[in-house]
């Protein structure tokens, strides 16, 4: 998981914190964090991300859009999410990735390490 540039996208400070060092940890280039759709596309402008954490509920808003403009970049994302309900999801997310809050770090960086592979 060395060197691979991931965003972060968390409202909440403490969280976005926790997964940032998690994630340094482990090796990776954190960008961000990024607590709304809006500063998350303004940091990635420009920038190859190898993937993305992205909390489904940002104050209110949701992260699909986000999550639609990275899959036409083909970047990888997970979706971390407290919600249990699929039905949130719109139908072309239904299927992809997502953990459940809290998050542990074990869980989060297997997922993250997914993103790794398949620059491999």
């Amino acid at each position: 998981m060395s060197g691979l540039k991931i965003l972060v996208v968390e409202d909440s400070f403490l969280v976005a914190l926790d997964l940032s060092d998690e994630l340094t940890d482990a090796g990776c280039d954190v960008v961000g964090p990024a607590p709304s759709v809006k500063q998350a596309l303004e940091q990635i402008d420009g920038v190859e991300l190898d993937g993305a954490v992205l909390d489904v509920n940002l104050h209110g808003e949701r992260s699909f859009p986000l999550a639609e403009h990275l899959a036409t970049r083909d970047v990888p994302f997970v979706f971390l999410t407290g919600y249990d309900s699929s039905t949130i999801f719109p139908e072309q997310f239904r299927d992809s990735p997502r953990l459940s809050k809290p998050v542990e770090t074990r869980q989060l960086i297997e997922a993250v390490s997914r993103f790794g592979e398949r620059k491999h």
